[in-house]
């Protein structure tokens, strides 16, 4: 399993808030059942298989265009770890057992 921070954001327009246009984003996710997400405040980080992970984000993007954004903007930065299994859970557990 490959683990994907993903931050789709629209601008360009009058509105400075970007939350209508990450839900439509994130609802890509909401539907697609190959991959595991979680929301957080500025990235979404999905779990799955490095070509669904790929797939996942590049419809994300499309959502916005979709949606009639004029200019997105999409940053991605993917974990693929092939040494050991990973998992969210486990990445965020590994650093609370070393503060403890």
């Amino acid at each position: 399993m490959a683990i994907l921070a993903i931050s789709v954001a629209a601008s360009g327009r009058d509105n400075t808030s970007l939350s209508e246009h990450v839900a439509k984003a994130v609802d890509v996710l909401r539907r697609d059942k190959r991959v595991k997400y979680e929301l957080g405040p500025m990235f979404t980080t999905v779990e799955g298989e490095i070509d669904d992970l790929f797939d996942v984000a590049k419809k994300m993007h499309v959502a916005l265009v979709e949606a009639g954004a004029p200019r997105i903007s999409t940053v991605i930065k993917i974990d693929d770890r092939r040494d050991a299994a990973q998992s969210m859970e486990r990445k965020v557990e590994s650093v609370k057992q070393k503060l403890a």
